[in-house]
């Protein structure tokens, strides 16, 4: 058995204490240290790990980066601190994680990607693992397997639909402002537009999108100001070769049975996952009207559900062996960039009322 790896978190607000609460169920992994500026978040971590289990906390996180406890760290803070946090990480030789959305703009993601491959070099066994883990959900990966099985055949469309509740409660309610979160189609999104780009695997080309603020947080105030975030949209994505995707938004949707739908459409047939119900549905052309087979999806290598189906579980798993086996990250900082740039583009169709190239958010 390999020694037991050394987990820092930075951020221990809700998704920071899902992650400890992963790493806590993961073979060979320790939490060591955390660090976050909210003594209440603080708290949290350590509840989450034990109230007697030892555990160093630290307000900024330049101090855990500097304490010698760590082998690998987990972003997991607000997004608009995401660049100044990665650009202090990777200046280290700390393995990383870090929480969607990679940053809030594209020029931001631009800046890391930048510093992480300035550095490689030095730290050439270094693991930097973007924290996409939609893709690990079981219905998704069943999915995924059904349509690089040939089971849809060339594939043509691609449809997701989020229909869920309003966003939750952050500390100092930083995710109620796009300028905080990158916009509701950056912070909320990038998970489904990284799936569309791995489904499809051509470039994205072009991106049409209609949005807009309707019905949640409207009555809110902080400080004076109204929150902007977006909640609901449609997006479609073009791709190099002709293939289309579409994003069907509503975040006024709790009654709902499932919170998403996938559905991929080839020349052949169909496949679609239920993601709350855990079901994958396939139907083939040739079998006829309504011939569909159903069966529910799970994955026994889970030892933790959390927050996203096992998912951050998962995802941990392929962390952890990538900083075992020395190998590369199965999701990468180019992958959180172009998730992030199909979101920019979106909201920057919405605000222009006009169809956006994905170049035109790409270039520097």
């Amino acid at each position: 058995m390999s020694a037991p790896l050394r987990y820092g978190v930075i951020g221990t607000g809700m998704m920071g204490v899902e992650h400890i609460n992963n790493l806590l169920h993961l073979e060979g992994a320790h939490v060591t240290a955390i660090s976050d500026p909210v003594p209440e978040s603080r708290d949290w971590a350590q509840l989450a790990v034990g109230l007697d289990t030892p555990l160093e906390r630290f307000a900024s996180h330049h101090d855990l980066l500097n304490s010698g406890l760590c082998d690998a760290v987990v972003i997991a803070s607000p997004n608009h601190t995401h660049r100044e946090v990665l650009l202090d990480v990777l200046a280290t030789p700390h393995h990383v994680l870090v929480e969607k959305p990679l940053c809030t703009t594209v020029a931001h993601c631009h800046d890391v990607i930048d510093a992480a491959q300035a550095t490689a070099t030095e730290w050439p066994h270094r693991v930097v693992w973007m924290g996409l883990e939609y893709r690990y959900m079981p219905p998704t990966t069943a999915v995924l397997a059904e349509v690089r099985g040939g089971a849809v055949g060339d594939v043509r469309m691609v449809a997701i639909r989020e229909h869920r509740f309003p966003f939750l409660p952050k500390v100092g309610n930083w995710n109620r402002f796009t300028r905080n979160t990158g916009g509701t189609l950056v912070e909320k999104c990038c998970h489904f537009f990284d799936l569309m780009n791995l489904v499809v695997g051509t470039r994205p080309v072009r991106v049409m999108a209609s949005g807009a603020q309707d019905v949640n947080h409207l009555d809110e105030r902080y400080d004076g100001e109204v929150p902007d975030i977006l909640d609901n949209a449609y997006v479609i994505v073009e791709y190099d070769g002709g293939v289309r995707a579409m994003l069907d938004l509503c975040m006024f949707a709790e009654a709902s049975r499932n919170e998403q739908e996938i559905v991929v459409t080839g020349h052949l047939g169909k496949v679609e996952a239920l993601v709350t119900e855990g079901v994958v549905r396939v139907g083939r052309r040739a079998d006829g009207i309504g011939r569909v087979t159903e069966r529910p999806v799970r994955d026994d290598a889970i030892r933790h559900q959390g927050l996203h189906h096992g998912a951050s579980y998962l995802e941990h798993v392929g962390f952890r062996d990538a900083i075992r086996g020395g190998s590369e990250p199965l999701v990468t900082l180019h992958d959180g960039l172009m998730s992030v740039a199909i979101g920019e583009a979106a909201h920057q169709s919405i605000d222009e009322g006009r169809p956006v190239a994905v170049e035109e958010v790409l270039a520097r």
